[in-house]
């Protein structure tokens, strides 16, 4: 009992009360206590994950009513303007979830605004932990179940984005079986799988259906779980500061801190969420109509998370490759692979293989808890902006049509600089976000070095004026000293001249050019204030005789 007088009064109460019933008091307190640090941009990954709880629930009730089939029947629902078209059974059910079930477009909106905030909310998370290193060690695991959630979440996203069989959606649908079918080898089975037969065929929306409700959300619950288990048992990383270092966690408690905290936020997105489904149109179908595959509409996006693969498309000239003659067997329509599989390639394994290539580079084996400060390596943020450069420069283009009509530009015109802009805007990038960052170590240096600039102008006694300087803040300093210089290979020879192992070679003189670029200290930190160098930074002091000027 002394031992539980040492804890806040509900974790002990809570855990006596199970402790008597099954045993798991001590589990209980221990992992009740768990700390939590708290920085607003650990709560980006909870927007994902509370996204995804919404999910879950609006799907669940959307599920009561949709039919997954492509049986044709002619519409006669409430909504006149459709009132007798042969549509999919599908699509029908779809608009009778919309126009007839009490609160379904509410809910199939709440769906597709969550479904959006699901995929934008792991992206701005694991840009987060890129740029601020918590993938180092002991954390790879957990990246490349990070790396494969936001896989899954698109082909979630893509096989829900089709169920409906509206035209919008059916055009997606075509692009999809026209990348499939182009893949070498395999692209006639993985269309037949898909669609059963010849396009559109009868079981696509049944197959997407058990897909989307069934295989990929088991399988992302199981990987949110993993991610979950393991963010618990390897600690949460925590932003440099006074007090925090490899061997501690500053912050609150989990009960009943940040369960309170956690909870309100949950009611927080799903708030937003509600709103948004509320105040904000999304995918009205019943304007485009069912898909038939001899129409298209006019001006068609696909949802933001696919406009990147949309843009490569666009972009792609019209290039194939005839191996054996211009044989069916023999053509490889490039314009099609190379916009489907090579963006999301450089992107998705780009990010999977990061963390060891630049454990690789760096030889730093050590275990990271503290997260680093974006600035202070300047060329893993400058490959990350070149990254989402890269990504914006497709998605922008994706809507080359809408650029082009709006601002009455000419279609080719934007589609030549969006070719050239792919590969320049992201080197543009990677140089200016460089400069930046050794522009902020510069500035953090100084502040270290010399003190804040406080306002207060002091005159000497021979009429010159200088600013008074002051210390900063001690939780300030604390966040700026808590920058660590890159670790390096050791590429130095012995006393024989020879380099250690694994610095000889080609290979073992690449990663000592790329590890002396990549690591060290750019910019070093002053030790001190310098606060004694002369009276330009000299504190103001009671028998100063001078005049203030604010």
């Amino acid at each position: 009992m002394s031992d539980l007088k040492t804890v806040p009064k509900p974790i002990s109460g809570t855990s006596s009360y199970l402790d008597d019933r099954i045993g798991a008091g001590t589990f209980l307190k221990r992992n009740l206590r768990k700390v939590f640090p708290d920085h607003w941009s650990f709560l980006l990954g909870e927007i994902a994950l509370y996204s995804f709880v919404i999910l879950l629930l609006s799907g669940t009730f959307l599920t009561f009513f949709f039919k997954p089939s492509m049986m044709h029947v002619v519409y006669d629902g409430s909504y006149e303007p459709l009132k007798g078209v042969v549509m999919s059974e599908a699509y029908a059910s779809a608009l009778e979830i919309s126009f007839e079930v009490r609160g379904g477009l509410l809910m199939r909106q709440i769906h597709h605004w969550a479904a959006l905030l699901f995929v934008a909310g792991m992206m701005v998370h694991m840009l987060r932990v890129f740029f601020t290193g918590a993938y180092r060690k002991p954390r790879e695991l957990n990246w490349l179940i990070g790396v494969l959630l936001l896989t899954l979440a698109l082909a979630e996203g893509l096989t829900g984005y089709s169920l409906p069989d509206d035209l919008l959606s059916g055009a997606g649908l075509r692009i999809t079986e026209g990348v499939a079918i182009s893949l070498p080898l395999v692209g006639t089975y993985i269309t037949f799988f898909l669609f059963g037969g010849e396009y559109p065929g009868e079981d696509v929306i049944s197959r997407f259906y058990s897909l989307h409700i069934l295989l990929i959300p088991g399988i992302l619950l199981a990987l949110i779980s993993a991610h979950m288990v393991l963010m618990w048992v390897q600690k949460h990383t925590q932003m440099p500061g006074k007090g925090r270092d490899n061997h501690n966690v500053v912050g609150a408690p989990f009960y009943p801190a940040f369960m309170l905290k956690a909870g309100a936020y949950f009611l927080f997105t799903f708030a937003v969420v509600a709103g948004l489904a509320t105040f904000a149109q999304i995918n009205p179908i019943w304007a485009f109509g069912p898909y038939t595959p001899a129409d298209i509409s006019a001006g068609s996006q696909p949802d933001f998370y696919m406009g990147f693969l949309e843009g490569s498309l666009r972009l792609m000239p019209p290039w194939e490759i005839n191996i054996f003659g211009a044989s069916e067997f023999g053509t490889l329509p490039l314009s099609v692979i190379i916009p489907a599989l090579v963006p999301m390639g450089i992107v998705m394994t780009g990010l999977a293989l990061y963390p060891f290539m630049e454990r690789w580079i760096t030889g730093d084996k050590r275990e990271h808890h503290i997260a680093e400060r974006p600035r202070n390596n300047p060329h893993r943020t400058s490959i990350g902006m070149a990254a989402i450069t890269f990504y914006g420069v497709l998605w922008l283009l994706g809507a080359n049509d809408e650029l082009s009509a709006n601002f009455q530009i000419s279609l080719n015109w934007t589609t030549y600089i969006g070719r050239v802009a792919v590969i320049v805007a992201p080197v543009i990038a990677y140089i200016v976000t460089y400069r930046i960052c050794l522009g902020l170590q510069r500035a953090d240096a100084a502040i270290i070095g010399h003190g804040v600039e406080s306002g207060v102008i002091k005159r000497l006694p021979h009429g010159e004026f200088i600013e008074i300087h002051t210390p900063p803040a001690e939780d300030i300093e604390a966040h700026m000293r808590g920058k660590e210089a890159i670790q390096q290979v050791d590429v130095d020879a012995d006393t024989d001249g020879i380099p250690p192992k694994g610095m000889r070679g080609p290979i073992g003189k690449l990663r000592g050019r790329m590890s002396k670029a990549y690591g060290g200290e750019k910019i070093p930190l002053d030790d001190g204030h310098g606060h004694g160098h002369g009276d330009e930074h000299a504190e103001i002091t009671p028998g100063d005789d001078h005049t203030l000027t604010h």
